[in-house]
């Protein structure tokens, strides 16, 4: 059984997810894989099945708490509604007063977490190379799309918030970005502010079905073509530092493209330096406590 600091220490990791996946372009699912919680993450969501169910509805809930991995889900919901309701807002303003820094952190970190996930694969293959560079291109491509003008019907906020959390859950790929490239970023951001609740009970309950069901296909994928899969999101992270670069120069339809660099270079590389440096000091006490063990 998990101590209660370890749970304390997901709580943490669920605060980075839920800062990281209120900006477009961030993923939630690059903090999870970066701090070495994701294919538990995966099990978990996928533990909820036909099992849970008959264990919920016939009242075991302590053997139901049990099979989904109650204890680590709630320590990370907790962290993603703490970030949610307070460093998120912080996040938001940095990203309106001071995106250079913030990008160029944002960068460094998802930059030396592909490499240090990618380090780890012993033989380079050509299926392997090949999985990667088609994660980059479907990466980049997302990030590169132009938001579209969508319906604000009750069916299409189900698909968005099944679409979009699926993203949430994937390195290097943004839920908030694909929310504004599905037209409905502000759309959802106004329902919370104006506690539209026949809204956020639709958005949520597609959440819900979407993350359940991808997670399925997430977990058989990482069991059967572990290292594929690996390369293929790895790949999805390495994508997305076009959409990630601090100078971008931003289009009338709302699409950005990265340009050379601009003002606060040396400002951009120290938070890049920033980032990278605590990808590797998240490693070191990784390894530390598990050598404890």
């Amino acid at each position: 059984m998990r101590k209660f600091s370890n749970y304390m220490m997901v709580t943490l990791k669920g605060i980075g997810m839920g800062a990281a996946d209120v900006i477009p372009g961030v993923s939630g699912g690059t903090i999870a894989f970066l701090t070495g919680i994701y294919e538990t993450l995966i099990n978990s969501i996928r533990s909820v099945d036909a099992t849970a169910l008959k264990l919920f509805f016939t009242l075991r809930w302590k053997e139901f708490w049990k099979h989904i991995n109650g204890n680590f889900l709630l320590s990370l919901a907790v962290g993603i509604l703490i970030s949610v309701v307070s460093i998120a807002k912080v996040m938001t303003y940095l990203m309106e007063h001071h995106p250079i820094p913030l990008w160029s952190f944002f960068f460094g970190l998802i930059i030396a977490s592909a490499v240090y996930i990618l380090r780890d694969i012993q033989q380079w293959k050509a299926s392997n190379l090949l999985s990667l560079l088609v994660g980059a291109g479907i990466g980049a491509a997302i990030c590169l799309m132009t938001p579209g003008q969508t319906p604000t019907d009750l069916w299409f906020i189900f698909l968005s918030g099944a679409i979009a959390i699926c993203a949430m859950i994937l390195p290097g790929i943004s839920g908030s970005f694909i929310l504004l490239l599905m037209g409905k970023y502000e759309y959802i951001l106004a329902a919370v502010n104006d506690l539209n609740v026949a809204v956020l009970i639709v958005f949520l309950a597609g959440a819900a079905v979407g993350i359940v069901c991808f997670s399925h296909f997430l977990s058989w994928l990482l069991k059967h073509f572990y290292t594929i899969a690996i390369c293929v999101l790895s790949g999805f992270m390495i994508g997305s530092l076009v959409k990630i670069w601090p100078w971008q120069d931003i289009q009338a339809s709302g699409v950005s493209f990265p340009t050379l660099p601009g003002e606060h270079i040396g400002l951009a590389v120290l938070f890049a330096a920033i980032g990278i440096s605590i990808v590797f000091i998240i490693e070191y006490f990784a390894k530390r406590m598990e050598n404890k063990k």
